[in-house]
């Protein structure tokens, strides 16, 4: 860069580099340190030591318009616009270099086209700040995570296990995650972190970032310049962050609101030339976008998983967009690249570094696989071993430092690798001539601290803190900067930037924002409500003013009260998918928890008042509720008031809770304690006394106690049962005469309301407004559980990893190192590994002899409406013994290629011929090929044998024995390295040992032409990667045939390849042949073709992609795929495919081994699935124990709650709502077995359909017959709980088992899985069920009684769980006082002789019979009469009802069949199937 560049250099403030993204320019120290190495005279600063140069000219330098050149253009107009704007006059050229003009032929300077806002904020006396990390003896201590054996059900319910966890909980187990830790990272520095996973490097990059809640201790001192870790913490929190791995962000916003609001929310009180909070988001934001090349994408949404967004490396950008935008001053970001590609990754390094550049921040950085390149950007490096810290200073340094140590790379291995190789046993190369070498964790780290780097790195240390550690001058200073910062009414004391208010402004918009981002949820959310209202509103349709219709009445007040409250429970799981966000942003200071929690409440008022207005009036006015406009309003302020009463209690639930798991039990477990004890299921006056007190402190009762006095305080219902009348009685008087309802008076053909709330409910109107109160009340206990749940529950739960064995397996247990909060399981060094034995059983495969070619290969897929061409003539072959690696950019085509290689696409067109020596290929071609995915997809309870044994058994023919499968399955063991870990649970293993086991399962289908692996190295560190790559090469070795993709691996992996076929996008072959040895084959065909020259240093790799173009900045001028078809390498390569058939047509085809689809027969494959599944859960406690739970607390509860139950009208009534609430248990256990459904069919669907392993119909019944036993113990569980309690006769309980214990789970484990089998997810699943099982429970009679249904009578019949409940009956009823009528018979006749000819016909008996007056009338004498008038319910329908629940259990497992093919399975669209038809 010109010197003209630094012209005005003397005027930059001498406080070091400011906390504004609008100012942070470099200070005077920082154009010192450019100085280094622009050659601009540099200015050092008053009482600081010299800077150390950073790194000489070894530092890679980045232009700050590196990502987006055009933007940077566009944004130096747009502030020279916003200068003139804010009045300042435009200087001149010669008075200023503000104008943004090309240096030469360079890039244009950003920095100088801000100076002009910096020389602003120097004139508003603006002070800045700048804080470096500095540490000595750190020790972090934690939980130790050593092997264990997984749990199962047994050694879950075992005693002894049981008093051994209490133990363990009062003593965890602790260890050492680091120590003896020593370093300093300045300013304006970049740290690279480097060790093997579960070294320690999370915890390192954690305990920098003062992160330390979840370790147990955190030992010895570290200084944040003048500051201590604890005032930090307090009050200046958000200038040190730690950013996980994973770009968790709201994904419904686009790039620039997530921008926006970390901007705002940051914002310093202290502005330059006094622009506005608002003018000064905009810039931030348009210089944030810019620099960071997001311009383009600034109105896209970030997205997730299921929501479409940015790509993967946009989104790490916009990561380190908002890290720059809250102005954080030390950040630690935690293996930020995994996932993404070499030049991705590249990006990700170049962003940080224009971001520490001109932010003058701190940056530790923790890297898996890090290119030279990206470690050229680097200042210093720590390389971590087993906890231990063996190596920290400058980058530049580290690598002659291991040397003379006595270790050297291997061929071409880059710098990182090399440095992470060291901690390796099993990776790290001794140089000839050295001895005693550091073999140990201790050894290196007392090695390094007796060298004369380690000397240089403590000299470092004290002279940075004799300068800034322990200065109350600096420390002030720094207070002082940060106290300009806060605006006006906010605490000086606080480590948020802005007032409260203002934090609520912006997050209240936010939350508007992501609503409006997701309009199909909200709108999706306004159709439930006006669909369930239309429905309810049809089921009570236009009930009458009359006493038949009291019991209805009741039932559509309380089911729209519940609708209206429960309908935020399912808000449970998107409140701790956003956790982690808040969490983040609560460490960064940008806003309080609880200002999330008032906004998600005052946003969500308007979205609830019109939900429910749409809600309350299709159900008042459809079902025609009492007619006046004050009881409309006061239902209508009811149902919202008891609406946001219960989300408010519902998040408070979650809010107070770690994980998502427990708030779904433990709300599902509130959720049946308020419905039941609403008052409406079981009146208070049936309660018993040990339980009566939920009703009191349910707020669901009030609610509804008030709703239902609203309605019946009006209502005077005409008598719809008068007794007696009928023949015989045409002359009576209504003195006579008395409505059978609960409630009327002796001459009286009415029923007034408010007597029968009184009698029925013990309900009172004069109660109403006091209810009211109280609902208010609870609201702002909850609402302020809420927010003291969200402010202060803001830890998040720290899993500590560990390699589980099987229960009884000889293997011993390997110890594990893993990290405790990196989430990477980690394994011991695997020493037990026997090389000779593997290295014979290797030899003992047998070899492949056929050769694999293709030939013009094309693959065209329509996209909509048109044709797009993935791959376009490419023609190849895979020799046995030859390793040959699949390349390109992304997008190139390599896994598509794969999958048509290896005919795994299901859609498009395929054009072009494949060959098997020549001949056409086997019409089994998948079951004698292996295929391993990118994603290793597996049973995670499986252990590695039985993954193994299973695989062999369902792919290899019935005709070879099973000792010879087994004996094959432990000779994979071997080949893979996987002896230890036989009898180790795959969910529970590392990456690496995960990846060899994946390899491992084909290998034991005994592929005999091909092996194809499609990303065998993504997600490792280096040297997992040369393990796994280092396997492959000697699978090759030994004869076997391999085709690998692999992304821009490291030139030592690079090395490992024989042969390579390169793809540019639009899948074109560039290069098909030979590497060559040091990769000289194909270096020459590219330079003697046009290309640069490939420098010694360099990846092949890299230079190869780099030349043709690939990359998300890198471009071609020569089209490499032209001048492959027309170089005489593509014509040998068609001679030699040639050579290949005509050699290959001269011997015999190879065979089909299989004739039909599968290896084994289909009984088989079922008997297989079902014990996979029967272990699987057997394994699974957590599930298991969770539908057992369930039911055993299900059971007491409804049971206890019901507890003997007489026989009067009410108790029978009981009864049949026990019966009911024993229904609504299914509901959660349905969903709870559709997560293991969908996930059996997602390791079908990903890994074992396309291997041919068993058909869909075996995995489907499985599935079922799998579940059912577990199922029918968890009904069996609640039946024993439940029948005596409530008080069935004994009579009776055979039969109920029968429905309830047998033939319910039968049904609801049929139905859970006909949803599940027409979703994609579990979270679909879960509405949709919710939909369907709505209509179940609303349609089966007890809700709304058969004879009111009306139109939707036809629904009744359909619900299954009528036939559940139809299960009552031949008993006597006893009426309790309440429920006996006075009649008073004429003058001269007893009440026996008066009602005598009544009773013969209506049914009914007479407490007094002889009584001359006040005859006591009970209106039914046996349950027949009360079930049958009321419900439609007979108990000589039981044996036809058991008959035709098991019907609808068939006609689910039709369905679930038929939806499993038409969902998941069909490949062919309808329109063709039905055009075949014809």
């Amino acid at each position: 860069m010109a010197d003209s560049t630094w012209a005005d250099i003397h005027e930059l403030p001498e406080n070091g580099g400011s906390s504004s993204v609008l100012s942070e320019l470099p200070s005077r120290r920082a154009i010192a340190e450019h100085g280094t190495y622009h050659d601009a005279p540099s200015t050092s600063v008053s009482n600081e030591e010299p800077p150390r140069k950073r790194r000489g000219s070894s530092v890679s330098r980045v232009d700050i318009d590196f990502f987006d050149p055009t933007g940077v253009r566009d944004l130096h107009r747009t502030l020279s616009r916003k200068s003139t704007h804010h009045g300042e006059k435009r200087p001149s050229t010669t008075e200023s270099d503000i104008t943004l003009a090309p240096i030469g032929d360079g890039p244009f300077d950003f920095e100088k086209t801000l100076r002009g806002l910096l020389r602003k904020r120097e004139q508003a006396d603006i002070k800045t700040r700048e804080i470096g990390v500095v540490f000595e003896d750190l020790r972090v201590v934690g939980l130790k995570a050593s092997a264990s054996y997984q749990e199962n059900m047994a050694s879950l319910l075992n005693p002894v296990n049981i008093l051994e966890k209490l133990r363990t909980i009062r003593h965890p187990p602790l260890r050492d995650l680091i120590s003896g830790f020593e370093g300093l990272v300045r300013p304006g520095e970049m740290l690279l972190v480097l060790g093997r996973p579960g070294s320690g490097c999370s915890t390192f990059l954690k305990a920098l970032a003062n992160q330390t809640d979840e370790f147990r201790a955190v030992e010895g001192t570290r200084s944040y310049d003048s500051l201590t870790p604890e005032e930090l913490n307090k009050h200046y929190r958000g200038d040190v962050q730690y950013c996980p791995e994973d770009d968790v962000h709201f994904p419904t916003l686009t790039v620039q609101q997530t921008l926006a609001f970390a901007a705002k929310s940051r914002a310093p009180q202290s502005r330059p030339d006094d622009i506005s909070r608002d003018d000064y988001t905009e810039t931030v934001t348009d210089i944030l976008t810019t620099i960071y090349g997001l311009r383009h994408a600034k109105n896209t949404p970030v997205g997730d998983a299921r929501i479409r967004g940015v790509s993967g490396g946009e989104k790490k950008r916009v990561s380190i967009a908002e890290a720059s935008a809250t102005r954080s001053r030390v950040t630690s970001w935690d293996n930020s690249t995994r996932g993404l590609d070499a030049s991705t990754a590249l990006e990700f390094g170049r962003a940080l570094r224009i971001g520490t550049d001109l932010d003058r921040t701190t940056t530790i950085v923790s890297i898996y696989q890090a290119g030279e390149s990206l470690y050229q950007l680097f200042d210093k490096v720590c390389v971590i071993y087993e906890g231990k810290m063996v190596y920290f200073g400058p980058a530049d340094r580290a690598k002659d430092y291991f040397l003379n140590m006595g270790y050297e790379p291997a061929n071409r291995q880059t710098t990182p690798d090399f440095l992470v190789a060291v901690t390796d046993p099993n990776g790290r190369i001794p140089r000839a001539g050295f001895n005693n070498l550091p073999r140990t964790a201790d050894e290196f780290a007392n090695y390094f601290k007796k060298s004369p780097l380690g000397e240089a790195n403590r000299n470092e240390i004290r002279a940075y803190k004799d300068a800034h550690v322990g200065s109350e001058e600096k420390a002030h200073a720094y207070r002082e900067s940060a106290w300009a910062e806060r605006a006006h009414h906010s605490n000086k004391k606080s480590p948020y930037t802005i007032s409260i208010p203002m934090q609520a402004r912006a997050v209240m918009l936010r939350r508007v924002q992501i609503l409006l981002g997701n309009r199909a949820a909200t709108i999706a959310n306004f159709v439930s409500f006006i669909l369930q209202g239309i429905i309810t509103g049809t089921v009570f349709l236009r009930i009458p003013e009359s006493t038949s219709a009291y019991y209805s009445r009741g039932g559509v007040l309380f089911f729209a009260l519940l609708f209206s409250a429960l309908s935020s429970m399912a808000e449970i799981p998107a409140l701790f998918t956003q956790r982690p966000i808040i969490l983040r942003q609560y460490q960064a200071a940008m806003y309080h928890p609880f200002i999330e929690a008032v906004a998600l409440t005052l946003v969500d008022i308007p979205i609830t008042l019109i939900s429910l207005i749409l809600f309350s009036v299709i159900v008042y006015f459809i079902v025609g509720l009492q007619a006046s406009a004050s009881q409309f309003f006061v239902f209508y302020l009811l149902l919202f008031t008891m609406s946001i009463v219960m989300k408010a209690w519902f998040r408070a639930v979650a809010a107070g809770l770690k994980s998502e798991a427990s708030a779904q039990s433990i709300a599902g477990v509130i959720l049946l304690g308020l419905i039941i004890y609403t008052g409406y299921t079981i009146p208070e006056r049936s309660m018993i006394g040990a339980l009566k007190w939920i009703s009191f402190i349910n707020p669901l009762r009030y609610g509804f106690e008030a709703v239902l006095a609203n309605e019946f305080h009006t209502l005077q219902g005409s008598c719809a049962s008068i007794v007696p009348q009928g023949p015989g009685y045409e002359n009576i008087s209504i003195d006579n005469q008395v409505c059978s309802t609960v409630g009327s008076l002796p001459g009286q053909n009415f029923v007034n309301g408010n007597r029968f709330l009184q009698l029925s409910y013990g309900y009172s109107y004069s109660n109403l407004w006091r209810n009211f109160g109280i609902l208010i009340a609870y609201g702002a206990v909850f609402l302020a559980a809420l927010l003291i749940f969200t402010e202060y529950n803001t830890g998040a739960g720290a899993n500590t990893s560990a390699v589980l064995f099987k229960r009884g397996s000889k293997g011993a247990p390997i110890e594990d190192k893993s990290d405790e909060e990196s989430g990477e399981k980690g394994v011991g060094v695997d020493s037990s590994r026997d090389a000779k034995a593997l290295e014979k059983a290797i030899a003992e495969q047998p070899r492949m002899t056929d050769i694999f070619s293709w030939q013009h290969i094309r693959y065209t897929v329509p996209v909509s409406g048109s044709e797009r061409q993935l791959l376009d003539d490419v023609s190849g072959y895979v020799a046995p013994g030859k390793l040959t690696a699949l390349m390109g950019e992304s997008g190139a085509g390599k896994t598509t290629l794969l999958n048509v290689l290896a005919e795994r696409v299901s859609m498009g067109v395929v054009t072009g011929d494949k060959f098997v020596n020549g001949q056409d290929v086997p019409s089994d071609f998948q079951s004698q090929t292996g295929y391993c995915q990118q994603m290793d997809t597996h049973v995670p309870t499986d252990t590695v044998r039985e993954a193994l044994l299973f695989s062999a058994r369902m792919r290899q023919p019935t005709s070879v024995p099973l000792a010879e499968k087994e004996a094959y399955v432990e000779t994979c063991l071997k080949m893979c390295g996987l002896e230890a870990y036989a009898d180790a649970a795959v969910g529970s293993l590392g990456v690496e040992h995960r990846k060899r086991t994946t390899i491992g399962v084909e290998l034991a289908a005994k592929p005999k032409l091909l092996l194809f692996l499609d990303e065998p190295t993504s997600g490792l560190d280096s040297q997992s990667a040369w393990a796994i790559m280092s396997f492959l090469r000697s699978l090759a070795d030994s004869g076997q045939a391999i085709l690998c993709t692999i992304h821009q691996p490291s030139a030592e992996l690079f090395q490992v390849f024989d042969r390579l076929l390169l793809l540019r996008k639009g899948g074109q072959t560039v290069y098909f042949g030979d590497i060559g040895h040091d990769a000289t084959t194909l270096i020459e065909y590219f330079e003697k073709n046009g290309s640069r020259t490939c420098h010694e240093s360099e990846n092949p790799a890299e230079f190869m992609l780099d030349v043709i173009g690939a990359g998300a900045t890198a471009t071609s001028t020569i089209d490499w795929y032209d001048v492959w078809s027309k170089a005489p390498e593509a014509q040998d390569v068609q001679r030699e495919i040639e050579a290949i058939h005509t050699e290959g047509r001269g011997r015999p085809a190879v065979e089909t081994t299989l004739h039909s689809e599968f290896a084994t027969p289909w009984l088989n494959q079922a008997k297989l699935l079902i014990k996979r599944s029967l272990i699987s859960h057997w394994r699974d406690t957590t599930y298991l124990m969770a539908k057992l739970v369930l039911n055993v607390v299900a059971g007491i509860f409804v049971g206890f709650t019901f507890f003997k139950a007489d026989n009067s009208q009410q108790g029978i009534q009981n009864k049949l709502f026990s019966i009911y609430m024993a229904t609504i248990v299914s509901a959660p256990l349905s969903n709870q077995l559709q997560v293991p459904f969908l996930r059996a069919r997602e390791i079908y669907e990903i890994r074992e359909r396309p291997s041919r392993m068993y058909s869909w119909t075996a995995l489907v019944t499985a599935q079922f017959l799998g579940e059912i036993p577990w199922n029918i113990i968890g009904s069996t569980l609640f039946f024993l709980c439940w029948f005596w309690t409530v008080g069935f006769e004994n009579s009776r309980a055979g039969y109920t088992y029968l429905m309830l214990g047998v033939t319910f789970p039968l049904y609801y484990t049929t139905f859970g899985m006909v949803t599940a089998s027409m979703v994609p997810n579990a979270e679909t699943a879960a509405i949709l069920f919710a939909f369907l099982f709505s209509f179940v429970l609303t349609f089966n009679g007890v809700l709304q009684p058969f004879r009111e249904l009306g139109w939707w009578q036809w629904m009744y019949r359909l619900s299954p769980y009528t036939y559940v409940i139809d299960a009552l009956g031949r008993q006597k009823i006893t009426c309790d006082a309440v429920e006996l009528v006075s009649v008073n018979p004429p003058s001269g006749s007893t009440c026996s002789e008066y009602l005598e000819r009544y009773m013969s016909f209506a049914g009914g008996y007479v407490t007094n019979p002889s009584a001359t007056e006040n005859c006591q009338f009970c209106a039914f004498a046996t349950t027949d009469q009360f079930l049958g008038l009321s419900f439609n319910i007979s108990y000589d329908h039981r044996w036809r009802n058991f008959g035709i629940l098991m019907a609808f259990v068939a006609f689910n497992l039709s369905c679930m069949f038929f939806f499993t093919w038409f969902f998941r399975i069909r490949t062919k669209s309808l329109k063709s199937l039905f055009a075949k038809k014809k």
